[in-house]
Order: C-alpha cells, then sequence, then structure tokens
C-alpha cells in the first residue's frame, strides 16, 4: 500500500508539473526543505532509510537549480521574519538538516560550503554526548543481518521469517511502527532486547553514526550556519507526559545553549509529523523561548502571520526520487492546498 501511494503521489507531482502551475510565480513567502542524511548510495536492495537519504551529487544538482529559478537561500532566523511581514518579490528556500547526522560534516557541508549557502542544524544533545540511540540503525542492522528474527513485542514473544529484500522492508515497517508507538522507556528496552539478541552495539552504532561536539563546533563557527535544538533525546513528544515532553524541549535547549554560548532560538520537533506532536506541544515551544519550531508536515511558509512560526511546515525530500521537475514543483507551493489564516503566529496545529 506505502508503495502504491508513493506511486500516486509522484504521478500527482509530475501532472502538475505538465499541467504548468509549477512555472508560475508560486504561492507563499517561500518553502523549508529538511534532510536527514547526505552521503554516497550503498549497495543493496534492503535499504529502508533510503527515503531519508540524498547523495551529494544530487545536493549539489538542487542548490544549483534552486539558484536558477531565483530562490533566496535563507536562514530560520529570516524564515521568521519573513512569515511576518508582507511578501516579498522573491520567494525564499531555507535548507535544514535533522538529526546531526555524521555524513553532514562528512559529504554535505563541503557542498554547502562550496555554494556558500546559509543552513539550519536541529541537534539532538545526547547524540554528540555519546549516549543518544539512534534505534532505527539498530533495527536496520538486525533484518538487514538476520532471517530468522524474534522478540517481545508487548508481553509475547513474536517470531519472524524474512528472507527477500520485500519481506525485510515490510518487517521494518511494521516494528518501526511499533517502536514509534511506545513511550520513550519502553522503546529503549525493547531495541536494547533486540539488539542484544543479535550481538549489535547499538551504542557504538549511533555513535558512529552522528556527529560529535568537535565537528558541531565547527559548524556553529561557520556564520552562514544556524544551530537549533531538537530535544535531548530526540523522542516521539506525543508519547510522553506534557511535563516530560516540556523537560525534553527545555533541556536541550539548556544544554545547547552552554555548548555553543548562543542562543538557542530554533526548535525541530523529532519526527515532526503529525502523529508525533500535538498542539501543547507547539505551546510549549513558544513557552521554552523558541522563536519557531519546525514539523514534517509538508507545505509552504505563508507571508503576513499566516503560518504558525511554531508549527512550521517543511518539505521532506525523498532520496528514492531524483527529479528536479518534482522539487521545483513542491518549492512553488502549486502541490499543496492553501492555508486558512490563524490570525496569529501562535495558532493551531
Amino acid at each position: 500500500m506505502a508503495s502504491d501511494d508513493r506511486w500516486l503521489e509522484r504521478l500527482r507531482l509530475e501532472l502538475t508539473w505538465f499541467s504548468g502551475q509549477a512555472l508560475l510565480r508560486g504561492r507563499g513567502a517561500g518553502a523549508i526543505l529538511r534532510f536527514a542524511h547526505v552521503r554516497p548510495r550503498r549497495r543493496g536492495g534492503f535499504q529502508p532509510l533510503r527515503a531519508d537519504e540524498i547523495t551529494p551529487q544530487f545536493l549539489d544538482r538542487a542548490i544549483r537549480a534552486l539558484k536558477r529559478w531565483r530562490y533566496d537561500f535563507i536562514g530560520m532566523d529570516e524564515v521568521c521574519r519573513r512569515a511576518v511581514t508582507l511578501p516579498e518579490k522573491r520567494r525564499f528556500v531555507a535548507l535544514t538538516f535533522d538529526g546531526a547526522a555524521k555524513d553532514l560534516i562528512s559529504f554535505a557541508y563541503p557542498v554547502l560550503a562550496r555554494h556558500a549557502v546559509p543552513f539550519t542544524v536541529y541537534v539532538p544533545t545526547a547524540f554528540p554526548d555519546g549516549v543518544g540511540e539512534a534505534w532505527w540503525i539498530g533495527l536496520e542492522r538486525v533484518i538487514a543481518r538476520e532471517s530468522r528474527i524474534s522478540l517481545m513485542m508487548g508481553e509475547k514473544e513474536q517470531r519472524f521469517v524474512v528472507t527477500g529484500d520485500a519481506e525485510k522492508q515490510a518487517l521494518f515497517s511494521h516494528i518501526e511502527s511499533w517502536l514509534r508507538s511506545l513511550p520513550p522507556a519502553e522503546l529503549s528496552a525493547a531495541i536494547a532486547d533486540l539488539c542484544t539478541r543479535y550481538r549489535i552495539d547499538l551504542a557504538a552504532l549511533s555513535r558512529e553514526a552522528s556527529m560529535d561536539w568537535e565537528d558541531l563546533a565547527r559548524l556553529a563557527a561557520d556564520p552562514l550556519v544556524t544551530i537549533g535544538s531538537a530535544t535531548v533525546n530526540y523522542p516521539v513528544l506525543a508519547n510522553m507526559k506534557d511535563t516530560a515532553a516540556l523537560r525534553e524541549m527545555t533541556m536541550g535547549k539548556a544544554v545547547a545553549e552552554s555548548a555553543f554560548h548562543r542562543e538557542m532560538r530554533h526548535l525541530a520537533f523529532p519526527f515532526g509529523d503529525r502523529a508525533s506532536f500535538r498542539r501543547s506541544h507547539v505551546v510549549m515551544a513558544e513557552e521554552a523561548g523558541f522563536a519557531s519550531a519546525v514539523s514534517t508536515i509538508p507545505g509552504i511558509v505563508e507571508a503576513e502571520g499566516r503560518t504558525n512560526l511554531r508549527a512550521l511546515p517543511r518539505i521532506s525530500w525523498d532520496g528514492r526520487i531524483g527529479s528536479l521537475r518534482m522539487l521545483r514543483v513542491l518549492v512553488s507551493g502549486a502541490a499543496f492546498a492553501p492555508v486558512k489564516p490563524t490570525g496569529s503566529t501562535t495558532g493551531q496545529t
């Protein structure tokens, strides 16, 4: 079903392009693009995280194309300003990167620096500290290596036999969805049990996949880079009590401010889809002192205060698609329905 949905969405975007809508001036003030991983293509048919990966070559092509299309590249402070002022002649694009992945400094930063474009990195502070759990990587590693897998799901032990890439992909999606539904402590216990059974060192995998503080200090020294917060542990906030969710926001902010000796004005809700955070978390982001908070709910940023600054939409680029034509449709806003004014920059999700 997910594959069918992706095919239909791609067809819709292609039809939008050929209808000519993307060649119009575009709607809204601009778009925020969200990326997670930038790295060379990996071999193998089972790659459940490929949707979150783009190559350095595609990043280079995308930046060149956005320059040709006469978009202004801006940081998140300027996004906040343009979202509450009258529309400007040129629309903007803001590049954002979630999770502080090691490949950002290795593969993305050389491209971004060569183009001299601003971008924002959202940091979950447990990961550069070396104690974050990239449970999705551990899950991928177990399923990639094993054909017979058992784990405790709730109070029952479940057993699966997966031999082909399609079966492995289906199992990854099933377990990932279940893990994301758990409170943080239960998720941590479940992934620890799975990785222990199959001798996967989740702590080492997580450290290897993340930038350390030295990497981040190098980025922070670049005036084109904005450092934002992504809480401490990158949990699904909707699975937490409000007090714990607020503590994740405030502690992530405090740790990052201590590390970088600057105010953390911008937040990314972990995962950021509609199931991952609630309206109350939007209010918390303001209470915690953030000027903006980004989601992964697709859309464009409107001007004149019509977009909630603490529930900003972002376009998450699917790394399985290498089409600049589709990128142009998305950043134009032609693919999204107009957003009704909220009357406030702290309105609804």
